[in-house]
């Protein structure tokens, strides 16, 4: 029997699996030290920053990923949530891994990204430390730990309209190179930056760079924005 196949009540004899990603080691050190005091919980891996995240994540196989949003130095500026895209990455190899989004920030922009990227909870790191072993143990239930102050901003944003991109989107295309534009196909289809890697025979980081080129050059700033230029594009040429 798999883990994903264990009951509630044969998993409750075995330590709940956690990883642990964030870049700042003290913070890594504080919520490995708080959970591994819970009898029922094993840290059983920890990393700094995306690649090794990606890496080492499969190769453990934890039922929870406590991911840091924002990664590297340019995590201060508040423009990137590379966490965010490790959630996705991870979720799209490992769709039975609950990811719990730890941040500083109370950021609407990173909350959204992350629940449509398939983290089942978000929770700031102001939270005490029962909180955070209690949020840790209710996704691993398969629940989502959202407060409810936090599930109607998340639905606000599901209902309303699209934002138009600040730059029209035709003159946004017209930008693109022809490998650009293989890859914002890529992006619509909802692939994640290593599938698209393996797809194009491309090095991710490469993938990675060309999508934060492609964004720039449609004037948009998150990833779901340009799927659904994606998606526009596709429904036209349908349509003609």
């Amino acid at each position: 029997m798999t883990d994903e196949t264990v009951p509630d009540t044969e998993r409750s004899a075995t330590p709940l699996r956690v990883f642990i990603l964030d870049d700042h080691e003290v913070v890594r050190r504080g919520v490995r030290d708080l959970l591994e005091a819970e009898e029922d919980i094993e840290v059983v891996g920890e990393a700094s920053d995306a690649r090794e995240a990606l890496a080492r994540v499969p190769a453990v196989r934890p039922h929870v990923a406590v991911l840091d949003v924002r990664l590297g130095e340019r995590g201060g500026s508040g423009g990137d949530h590379e966490g965010v895209e490790v959630c996705r990455e991870l979720r799209a190899r490992m769709p039975e891994l609950a990811c719990l989004m730890l941040t500083s920030f109370d950021d609407d922009e990173a909350l959204f990204d992350a629940i449509m990227a398939g983290a089942a909870g978000y929770v700031l790191k102001q939270i005490n430390g029962s909180e955070l072993v209690t949020a840790v143990r209710t996704v691993a239930t398969g629940k989502s730990m959202l407060d409810p102050r936090t599930a109607s901003r998340v639905m606000a944003r599901l209902r309303a309209p699209q934002e138009e991109p600040e730059v029209p989107e035709e003159d946004g295309l017209d930008r693109l190179s022809p490998r650009e534009r293989q890859i914002l196909d890529l992006i619509g289809e909802g692939l994640t930056n290593r599938q698209i890697a393996d797809r194009l025979f491309l090095a991710e980081k490469t993938v990675k760079n060309r999508v934060s080129s492609i964004l720039s050059k449609l004037g948009v700033g998150r990833r779901v924005q340009a799927a659904v230029i994606s998606g526009r594009v596709r429904s036209r040429a349908a349509d003609s």
